[in-house]
């Protein structure tokens, strides 16, 4: 079984997209969904408490909204968050292979695939990109974020140009229709290449 990465930056469009290869019958792993599950488990909300001086558990449960405007203010804590989280994620996503592993190939959608190095864990990679003010306008509709906070994110996250050489396929957002036959060529490229194999 193959694994394919998936990413992009913020309101790129990574979920809409992961969504259209599931339509093809690739099996998806949300990254961030399955992280907001492990960070619903008490011994998880207990250990992600303990990194910040202010409450941060509302009714048992981690304040996602809260800690999203901490940690992205500060990189050092975001790391601390990160080297508590991804450990559960990842050995999430192991038992998320082993669940599909009669599939040709999963994808993993991350948005901070080659941030974190878990592109190394990846056959191939794929980039999803739109321009940064359909981004943030996207976000803002989103989110009910500032536009300040959108764009703090954005420049903790790496820019399209750094990501763009490490990608072995870049899907370019912008139009449903257009993104749907990017989506059916990659599945199509990737399933001709597991047959060569």
């Amino acid at each position: 079984m193959k694994i394919v990465g998936l990413t992009g930056g913020i309101g790129s469009g990574k979920t809409t997209v992961a969504k259209m290869f599931a339509e093809q019958g690739v099996p998806i792993y949300i990254a961030d969904e399955r992280a907001r599950e492990v960070m619903d488990r008490s011994d998880i909300v207990k250990r992600v408490s303990e990194l910040f001086e202010e409450s941060v558990v509302v009714e048992g449960k981690l304040d996602r909204k809260k800690i999203r405007t901490l940690v992205f203010a500060d990189k050092e804590r975001l790391e601390r968050l990160n080297q508590i989280v991804h450990p559960e994620v990842k050995a999430d996503f192991e038992r998320f292979k082993q669940e599909h592993a009669e599939a040709g190939f999963v994808i993993k959608e991350s948005a901070i695939l080659f941030e974190q190095g878990l592109d190394k864990e990846c056959d191939y990679t794929i980039l999803v990109t739109a321009p940064e003010q359909i981004r943030i306008d996207r976000v803002k509709h989103r989110d009910n974020v500032s536009e300040y906070n959108i764009r703090q994110i954005i420049n903790n996250q790496w820019n399209d140009m750094r990501k763009k050489p490490l990608s072995d396929y870049i899907i370019e957002n912008i139009d449903r229709d257009l993104t749907k036959k990017q989506v059916i060529d990659i599945v199509n490229d990737i399933n001709f290449k597991n047959s060569l194999i």
